[in-house]
């Protein structure tokens, strides 16, 4: 198994990060997600807050992300996201203020419209 993982982080602006990593946090949208060298496939929404790269070396670089798409296959990681800064961005993209929440009512909203009862 591998001792590092590729990753990409890209935002609309710039490519942010490219190069190797001991791991990655991220925010996903319902939660916090951990990835380490060899990870299984994986495909998430990206919510907001902090994304941790961990270099091999030691250290880590550190980037406030809002929406976007998170995919890991093979052995690299591709964060393509609607914001990549040092802090949160002034105006949170919309892709990014999404909560489980939402979906739950969303869903249930469906469910009544569709029921005879």
């Amino acid at each position: 198994m591998a001792s590092t993982i590729a990753v990409r982080l890209v935002s609309p602006a710039k490519e942010v990060f490219r190069g190797e990593a001991a791991s990655v946090v991220a925010p996903a949208w319902d939660g916090m997600v951990g990835i380490l060298p060899g990870h299984a496939a994986f495909i998430t929404l990206l919510g907001h807050g902090e994304m941790a790269i961990d270099l091999p070396a030691g250290g880590s670089q550190k980037y406030y992300v809002a929406g976007g798409v998170l995919k890991v296959e093979g052995n690299e990681l591709t964060a393509l996201v609607e914001y990549a800064g040092e802090g949160p961005p002034e105006v949170l993209p919309p892709e990014a203020d999404f909560h489980p929440d939402d979906l739950a009512e969303e869903a249930g909203e469906k469910k009544s419209k569709s029921s005879l009862f």
